[in-house]
């Protein structure tokens, strides 16, 4: 029986602090959102891709076309392939570096196609330094075009910032 009187007092009060919380931010959203919620620093990264890395790329090519990708880009002379299922894009890698990534292509779409306005790796880069991220192969901040950079998430993923233009 203490255990049910428990479990009803917590209820009780998780519904008081959310009703409370509801009312709080209902009743002056702009200023009760501004504190509440932070925003982060806006960054433009492109196309968002998933770099595989896979021990035959002849079997994972099979594979995701079974799940719908179709080859969009890459060969299989070059060890890589780029593969696409509708706004879904992933990169099949065989030998040319260990893990997987997450890639992001400033200043492409979905579907490699050049955006008019974007924001430069170099850009991206400065934002991720002024937020004591460390970057690990950093891009010259003194050239123009093609660059890239790569960081590391919390968890030793890797990411990678990949621009071709």
């Amino acid at each position: 029986m203490n255990r049910l009187v428990q479990l009803a007092t917590a209820m009780t009060a998780a519904f008081s602090l959310g009703f409370f919380c509801h009312s709080f931010i209902t009743s002056d959203k702009q200023a009760s959102l501004s504190v509440l919620v932070t925003t982060p620093t806006e960054m433009k990264l492109g196309a968002f891709s998933v770099s595989l890395s896979v021990k035959n790329l002849e079997a994972s090519k099979s594979f995701y076309e079974k799940l719908g990708f179709a080859q969009v880009g890459g060969s299989m002379e070059s060890n890589y392939l780029i593969m696409k299922n509708e706004g879904t894009l992933i990169g099949l890698f065989q030998g040319m570096f260990e893990g997987n990534i997450l890639t992001f292509n400033p200043g492409w779409d979905e579907n490699a196609q050049a955006l008019e306005e974007f924001e430069d790796v170099r850009e991206i880069q400065k934002k991720l330094k002024a937020g004591t991220i460390e970057i690990l192969n950093p891009a010259d901040e003194n050239t123009t075009g093609p660059a890239s950079c790569m960081v590391k998430d919390p968890d030793g993923n890797m990411i990678l910032f990949d621009q071709h233009l």
